[in-house]
């Protein structure tokens, strides 16, 4: 154990009150701050006592901002959760809080603003490149279908 354990742990919670942040990130920072892996568990479960740090939280809030500001689907959501290190429970429950409503309107809007962008006389085309837009910003395929052919 280093002599300025406090210290570090007051950056550490200074980074989480700052923003919200999961383990890896913390992980990411105090590993900058020279903590051994002893200080570092030490430091996440007193984080995690001291309410700085909820993964459920973190997930919950990461999936309404990806979704709401960069207009990313679920599946996107999902894998980028995951590449965070978070458990399925918790993005299941944070993908869960996304308003059905509100997501089938998003990839709507989304959609018909790239139609616009869209140069290609052949309608089929024109479609493929719409499929895979949404796709690539990871709306389901089906649901992408769906809004397709409300647009036909």
């Amino acid at each position: 154990m280093t002599k300025n354990l406090p210290e570090i742990k007051q950056k550490a919670a200074r980074y989480c009150a700052y923003q919200e942040r999961c383990i890896s990130d913390i992980k990411r920072k105090l590993k900058t701050l020279n903590a051994t892996d002893e200080e570092t568990n030490t430091i996440i479960d007193e984080l995690i006592n001291d309410g700085f740090l909820n993964e459920e939280r973190f997930s919950r809030l990461f999936a309404s901002g990806k979704f709401r500001i960069k207009g990313w689907g679920r599946m996107k959501i999902y894998k980028a959760l995951q590449v965070k290190g978070i458990q399925g429970t918790d993005i299941r429950k944070a993908i869960d809080k996304i308003d059905e409503e509100e997501y089938l309107q998003k990839l709507k809007s989304i959609m018909k603003k790239k139609e616009k962008e869209l140069k290609d006389e052949d309608f089929t085309k024109r479609k493929q490149k719409l499929v895979n837009f949404a796709t690539g910003r990871g709306y389901e395929n089906s649901l992408v279908w769906k809004v397709i052919g409300e647009m036909e």
